[in-house]
């Protein structure tokens, strides 16, 4: 059975395997946001920063937003999230984590069981009409007709905007198309469109006006490497024209890429929010020595009570943390560590510090894996 969109320019996959929605009206052109604001201090669950951070401009913002299904399912906790104005926020979590359920309530797609939202300062799901005319959406999949060409697809969902200049819109549509690589394709019917192709065309819908807000939940799903690239450099340019973005994504270098902030989900709870730098600062770095003795560094290394050390082909890595216990600060330490390697007859090609990632980050806040798969 086939589900319409509440309204506004929001699209939402079908309930059914493959039925078709139909798309909700367009959302109306709104004036651009003011530029964002200095990054806010990262925070946790439950410190004095969860609730405390957010600012009265922070385009989303949650307090105790829990939605539990049928059967007791518990898909969101209990979540304070606060997104600046401005940003690109990414919203990090495996599949299952609870981020599109997050989505759809802030879009009013579906009801909290407790909690509220804001989105764009009004609440939500109350002040959907008002809200969703000023965010471009594009959640899960797609809702389009298959029946017609690409193109006829974005001319529906501009008519369907009643702020919309009917005299500028093929230039809309052709520009949009444009934007998101698929012009050459927009005569082809949407239904032999494949799911990049599909993707695609949702982002196109979502971008026919300004919009202050642009929700994206998985944006790259289905693309290949060089589709990626495309989309990611196109959230760049969005966000430069002043546009928040919102981006949910289970792909861990597609946030450190794009985006300024984000917050990082696992098993429906929020485990940590601040800017990207803030988030990798929390993975530990590692000490990385290339040398090819790999074997004689490590007891120099050892000697100098570096620990858990990693010998690897031409290269060793210790634990950064175990530096401390030189005696001095880590700035200090690696000079004399290395100075320390060559001295004992080390032949050292390479020293340094290895920043670590959000997936790092990841594994430390939550003790788990990130599962890509589902």
């Amino acid at each position: 059975m086939t589900k319409a969109p509440v309204t506004g320019d929001v699209t939402e996959s079908a309930e059914g395997p493959g039925a078709e929605q139909r798309p909700g009206p367009a959302p109306s052109t709104s004036s651009s946001p003011s530029s964002p604001d200095s990054p806010g201090p990262l925070s946790s669950p439950g410190s004095s920063g969860s609730s405390g951070s957010s600012r009265p401009d922070d385009v989303i913002r949650t307090r105790g937003l829990t939605k539990r299904f049928r059967g007791g399912q518990l898909a969101v906790d209990g979540l304070d999230l606060s997104v600046p104005r401005g940003s690109v926020f990414g919203f990090l979590g495996p599949n299952g984590s609870g981020k599109t359920t997050t989505i759809r309530m802030l879009m009013g797609l579906i009801a909290p069981t407790s909690g509220v939202a804001t989105v764009l300062g009004e609440p939500m799901p109350q002040s959907v009409a008002s809200v969703l005319p000023r965010v471009g959406a594009l959640i899960e999949g797609p809702a389009l007709y298959g029946f017609l060409s690409g193109r006829d697809n974005l001319v529906r969902f501009d008519a369907a905007d009643p702020t919309a200049d009917p005299r500028t819109r093929r230039l809309r549509v052709e520009t949009a198309l444009e934007r998101v690589g698929l012009s050459a394709a927009a005569a082809k019917k949407a239904r032999a469109y494949s799911l990049g192709m599909k993707q695609r065309l949702g982002l196109a819908s979502a971008l026919l006006q300004p919009r202050e807000l642009l929700v994206l939940d998985e944006p790259t799903n289905g693309l290949d490497p060089q589709g990626m690239r495309e989309i990611r450099a196109l959230v760049r340019e969005v966000a430069a024209e002043g546009t928040t973005v919102f981006l949910s994504s289970h792909l861990l270098d597609e946030i450190e890429q794009v985006c300024t902030h984000a917050a990082v989900m696992s098993r429906g709870r929020l485990v940590v929010q601040g800017t990207v730098a803030e988030l990798a600062a929390r993975a530990q770095g590692r000490l990385v020595v290339r040398t090819p003795d790999v074997a004689h560094a490590v007891e120099v290394l050892t000697a100098h009570r570096v620990g858990s050390l990693l010998p690897g082909d031409g290269r060793v890595d210790g634990d950064l943390a175990a530096l401390g216990s030189l005696g001095s600060p880590v700035e200090e330490a690696l000079p004399k560590l290395c100075a320390a390697l060559v001295e004992a007859g080390v032949r050292v090609h390479g020293f340094g510090l290895e920043r670590g990632t959000l997936e790092d980050a990841f594994v430390a806040l939550t003790g788990e894996g990130f599962d890509v798969a589902g």
